[in-house]
């Protein structure tokens, strides 16, 4: 591969994020007011994005070619439902080639967000949209190419992130409008409950990989997930399945009405504010209560998801003779993905550690049959983790082992000595008996060792 493909492949994530922005962007001119806080957010980020790209060259192409983007001349995955909608409305309109100068301001993007989102029928608007910084048109006959896409992780890690954008535009929606933004909750739901139900592995061991610094957001997207997973697991897909996902992405959202003093406080809670921040799920049940098309699952597992089995848990006084299946999923996955979060007043806790917290209090806080069948779908070494053998190889878990957890199927990647290997090779930990058989040792942090554990899932 050249230098040029070489860098090119390696703005992929830029590429994806103007596209992601100025289609959010659309969306929200569709929706609100040209002075909306979303529209204005959708602009910012799509200069803060363009950027660093527009400072290295002249220009930014966007082409359409079939019902592909292709971003400076680099092929983007298959396009998402909101996507493809956009390249329908663009097409429709003649317009298969939008080019961003340098010296693009906020003003021409808003404007040329809004005109796209009002457009509508069948047209050519390349003579009425004209913006000092941005010129539309057709592309050439030799221009149009169709050479392929990313591979299923990478396209996996792109639905990811998107979804995690989506779940930022739920909350901040929540915030100013006092509803969430459910459209954009569908939209990230749609292609995590499809990847979910074609490659629930990889989407899972996705959720592995957090952002610290964004940690409301990709917990919200993480818990989506793994309550998902689960539910998949269980046999429910289809509209149900994105029923339980949009549930669980929205699990928190009562906390936009907590004071962010509380919220973002570093250290751990006082007991006068942790009683201000069990409000939530009072306040959540309201907010998506209130919301048009929120699914009715959607309030009950935000009130419940802080209940026990037994009883206990808070709302403080609320009798349950049982808890809805969505709730006791979102619970565990909630729980789980806290735990293994690294924030300001906790480490992160290994797996072994949360599965041994899951499983204690035997019925009373979680259902232990759910509790199986999660650490089954997990395993207490999950797909996507970096792991060190008794032979001193270094591993990347592949799939779990149901019958047992601690002996899942791996992908060697280097040697005894340290050696990255250059053909990594597979090794079913179950299938190995005996007093040498290799086991694991410890998970290790892809960033000491200097590898992307993801790569090796393809």
């Amino acid at each position: 591969m050249s230098d040029t493909r070489t860098d090119q492949m390696s703005r992929v994530p830029q590429y994806d994020d103007v596209l992601r922005r100025f289609a959010s962007g659309v969306r929200a001119g569709q929706l609100y007011a040209k002075e909306h806080p979303l529209l204005a957010r959708n602009v910012e980020g799509l200069l803060d994005t363009l950027k660093p790209l527009l400072a290295s060259s002249p220009s930014l192409t966007i082409g359409i070619v079939g019902a592909q983007f292709v971003v400076a001349d680099t092929p983007m995955p298959k396009a998402s439902a909101s996507m493809a909608e956009l390249i329908r409305r663009l097409k429709d309109q003649q317009i298969e080639r939008i080019t961003f100068d340098r010296g693009l301001a906020a003003d021409e993007a808003l404007g040329f967000m809004l005109a796209v989102g009002a457009m509508s029928g069948k047209g050519d608007a390349s003579a009425q949209l004209t913006f000092p910084h941005i010129r539309i048109g057709k592309i050439t006959a030799e221009e149009r190419r169709d050479d392929g896409v990313a591979s299923d992780m990478a396209a996996i890690r792109r639905l990811y992130a998107n979804a995690v954008h989506s779940a930022e535009d739920v909350w901040v929606s929540a915030e100013t409008e006092g509803k969430p933004d459910l459209p954009a909750a569908l939209q990230a739901i749609d292609g995590l409950a499809d990847a979910v139900t074609n490659n629930r592995t990889a989407v899972v061991a996705l959720t592995a990989m957090r952002s610290y610094d964004n940690y409301t957001f990709t917990h919200m997207v993480n818990v989506a997930v793994l309550t998902m997973g689960q539910a998949r697991a269980l046999g429910i897909d289809g509209k149900l399945l994105r029923e339980f996902g949009v549930s669980a992405l929205m699990h928190d959202i009562g906390k936009v009405r907590t004071p962010k003093e509380i919220l973002n406080k570093p250290e751990k809670l006082t007991d006068e504010e942790f009683a201000i921040m069990r409000r939530h799920t009072v306040d959540g049940a309201e907010i998506l209560r209130q919301t048009p098309e929120m699914p009715v699952l959607a309030p009950v597992v935000a009130f419940e998801h802080h209940l026990r089995l037994d009883g206990t848990g808070y709302p403080a006084g609320v009798g349950r003779s049982a808890l809805n299946l969505g709730t006791m999923l979102c619970s565990i996955s909630d729980v789980y993905d806290a735990m293994r979060s690294q924030r300001g007043y906790q480490e992160a806790f290994p797996t072994e550690r949360i599965l041994t917290v899951l499983k204690r209090n035997d019925g009373v806080q979680f259902d232990q049959n759910l509790v199986r069948r999660f650490v089954q779908l997990l395993g207490i070494y999950p797909p996507g983790n970096l792991v060190k053998l008794t032979t001193g190889e270094i591993a990347v878990v592949l799939q779990v082992h149901a019958p047992d957890p601690h002996r899942p199927r791996v992908r060697i990647i280097t040697s005894a000595d340290g050696a990255k290997l250059e053909s990594p090779y597979d090794r079913n930990l179950f299938d190995m008996n005996g007093d040498g058989a290799p086991s694991i040792v410890a998970p290790l942090d892809p960033a000491d060792v200097g590898v992307d554990p993801l790569s090796f899932l393809n």
